[in-house]
């Protein structure tokens, strides 16, 4: 079924957007005015867009943060994208934990999936800064970069199986067409 994956393509997207640490940084402003708990319940096009305006936000930084490594290749410079990586993630996890439920049969379910997701991401941004405190010298430097490059490939796949996990307990097809539906979506999906 055509769209059936598109759920699941723009998380990968965005995870693959992260592991390449670089990419098309289309910079759409998106204006995310989801921080209210009025009700229970969001509109899952909120809530969808939300966690896809969460996502270009720290797509933008690592992708930020990849040039600044590329740009000053020395310690001060992987400790800076380090702790850019890091700040950018605490808010990515920060935001996600907000969101709420999104107003669907699955609605509990998917705020599960998505805590889920900002605990692991809190754990691996944990890996990061330990790299960052204990980078000195340039071997130090070289471990430091290489543990950054591996946990980002590490929340890349967090994502992936998130995105997979979402569309497993999505049923009814209402998470995957407010995701199609999202501003911020379209975003994480086009690679031009």
């Amino acid at each position: 079924m055509p769209g059936m994956r598109s759920l699941l393509a723009i998380l990968v997207l965005a995870a693959a957007i992260v592991a390449a640490g670089c990419g098309s940084s289309s910079s759409s402003s998106s204006s995310s005015g989801a921080s209210g708990t009025e009700s229970s319940a969001t509109a899952a096009d909120d809530w969808a867009n939300s966690v896809c305006s969460a996502f270009v936000a720290w797509n933008n930084s690592i992708t930020d943060a990849g040039q600044g490594i590329k740009d000053n290749p020395s310690e001060e410079g992987i400790k800076t994208a380090g702790e850019q990586i890091q700040s950018a993630t605490q808010t990515l996890a920060d935001d996600l934990r907000g969101l709420g439920k999104p107003d669907t049969e699955s609605g509990q379910q998917a705020k599960d999936t998505i805590d889920q997701l900002a605990t692991s991401l809190d754990t691996s941004m944990q890996k990061i800064t330990d790299a960052i405190d204990n980078a000195s010298g340039a071997s130090g430097l070289v471990t430091a970069g290489s543990t950054i490059a591996t946990t980002l490939t590490e929340m890349g796949s967090q994502v992936s199986t998130t995105g997979q996990q979402l569309e497993d307990i999505d049923a009814g097809g209402e998470l995957q067409s407010a995701f199609e539906q999202a501003d911020s979506c379209a975003g994480l999906t086009t690679t031009s």
